[in-house]
């Protein structure tokens, strides 16, 4: 007698990764042309809301809008704040929802979900009913980065402190196959390149200081610092920042004095014995990356996807928005690698 075949529900996990996430274009186009066309979105962070755009048949449009960023124009979306994040987050969400996205999550066509993080509980949260706009702000809410947000009584920030691939999400919302993107899975390539610790390089790290590849003597340093960054200057005022910017570029000027000056100190203790200590961004940034992968593999080994996405991408920024036609393009190589998988399960 023969058995009853259903046709298996195919569940798309879209990562968080901030700016890298323009890679989940090119997954969606590899995708769309093997002839696969996933029945349940899922994402985190910068995942929802490439996902969401997906879900609501608007991919196309927003990614000419994407491919059309400079750093001026990102730059222009910055809503400065100067409490619970850097930046608010509402003007570029409100942008995105008058252009692209205006629909409730019930209203679109394939089922939709997003995660967030409850700040308070350290829940994971599902958003999958009302605003996608909300859910999508919510699921992007990086801390430090944007303001987080109150939904439903609870203070949401990015759902990729908790949950980077929502694998699990995507498995509660009915599907038997899931295809996972990591847009974290080489982080690690990029902060553990060898380092020359000869005495010779030490040396001239320790006397000398890097400016945007220029050599620079300690004592100049300070000096460059307070001299106005005239292009900064003028692309601020031209998007009606200039005078929050000359306040936060007076305050970073205030913040590298002291530790030029703390530098010098400990530099007369023990002068030549360390290799230079990266920038704060660069702090940030690596710990967050880092952060992030762990949970992944952690999340992953206990609900492994059944195929798995993971372009290279090293190499792009958190804060790289400008340069998604190489995120997009690595996103689509790192698919068409993956379709012998996607073959063995019968897509």
């Amino acid at each position: 007698m023969n058995k009853l075949r259903r046709k298996p529900i195919v569940g798309l996990a879209l990562g968080s990764g901030s700016a890298r996430g323009w890679a989940h274009f090119g997954v969606l186009h590899a995708l769309r042309e093997a002839g696969v066309s996933p029945d349940i979105i899922c994402g985190t962070s910068i995942g929802s809301l490439v996902g969401a755009t997906y879900a609501a048949g608007e991919m196309d449009s927003f990614q000419d809008w994407v491919l059309g960023l400079g750093k001026r124009k990102v730059f222009g979306f910055m809503d400065f704040n100067l409490g619970g994040g850097l930046l608010k987050g509402e003007k570029i969400i409100d942008f995105w929802r008058e252009n692209f996205v205006q629909e409730t999550m019930e209203e679109l066509s394939a089922p939709f979900g997003c995660v967030a993080t409850d700040l308070q509980t350290g829940a994971e949260v599902w958003l999958r009913k009302g605003s996608i706009a909300e859910a999508v702000r919510a699921s992007i809410a990086l801390p430090g980065l944007f303001t987080p947000v109150i939904h439903q009584g609870r203070l949401l920030v990015d759902g990729g402190l908790v949950n980077p691939v929502p694998v699990s999400l995507a498995r509660a919302m009915g599907a038997d196959i899931v295809i996972a993107v990591d847009l974290n899975a080489d982080i690690m390539r990029k902060h553990m390149k060898p380092v020359d610790l000869s005495q010779t390089e030490l040396k001239v790290q320790t006397h000398e200081v890097r400016v945007s590849g220029l050599k620079q003597q300690p004592e100049s340093l300070a000096s460059t610092l307070q001299e106005p960054v005239a292009e900064e200057e003028a692309l601020a005022a031209s998007v009606g920042w200039s005078g929050k910017w000359k306040r936060s570029m007076t305050s970073v000027r205030s913040l590298s004095s002291s530790v030029i000056r703390r530098g010098r100190k400990d530099e007369e203790v023990d002068a030549g014995d360390a290799p230079a200590v990266p920038s704060l961004v660069n702090v940030v940034q690596a710990s967050v990356s880092i952060m992030q992968m762990r949970i992944t593999r952690s999340r992953m080994a206990g609900d492994p996807a059944e195929v798995l996405i993971a372009p290279r991408l090293s190499h792009i920024g958190l804060m790289d928005f400008h340069r998604g036609r190489e995120s997009i393009d690595e996103g689509f190589a790192a698919t068409r690698l993956a379709l012998p998988a996607l073959k063995d399960w019968g897509l």
